[in-house]
């Protein structure tokens, strides 16, 4: 059987080919990761953010003064999805870009008052989200442990 393909119930068994769906754990990613995001919704419409804006402020929350291209690594994002995402961010006082100190053609990137009380709103949305999920936590820390490996392994 291929390696990025899995066997799951007898309905499948007689089927010789990989190339059908329910055998595909990129779809099963991919589906959790649509079912994932619009579980978040709800909570971060409340914070007026976009799950990417909600990830960019999560970095900002425990690395205020990140440069852009570290937060780009920390987030799998390239620039040109990233610039976008300050800016809008920006718009809505969140943050401010800077130029660097020490290196002019660096962007460090700093929270605002406003975007660090905002955290204090968001503290409640790992546990919302931790709750509807339904899963014990060390079943979502295997996933999340599971999901890091394949990540690690497909960047090499």
């Amino acid at each position: 059987m291929a390696s990025n393909t899995l066997k799951q119930d007898t309905n499948m068994a007689s089927d010789t080919s990989d190339l059908v769906i329910e055998k595909q754990v990129c779809f099963s990613l991919y589906s959790a990761a649509n079912a994932i995001i619009r579980a978040y919704r709800p909570m971060l419409n409340a914070l007026d953010l976009t799950y990417p804006q909600y990830l960019v402020m999560i970095v900002l929350w425990s690395h205020d003064g990140i440069n852009v291209k570290s937060l780009g690594t920390k987030l799998h994002l390239d620039s040109g999805t990233l610039t976008p995402l300050l800016k809008r961010l920006e718009n809505k006082q969140l943050l401010v870009r800077r130029r660097g100190l020490e290196d002019e053609r660096v962007r460090e990137i700093f929270l605002t008052a406003q975007g660090a009380q905002l955290k204090s709103l968001a503290e409640a949305v790992p546990n919302e989200m931790l709750c509807k999920s339904k899963l014990p936590i060390e079943e979502l820390l295997s996933l999340k442990e599971s999901c890091d490996k394949m990540c690690d392994n497909l960047q090499e």
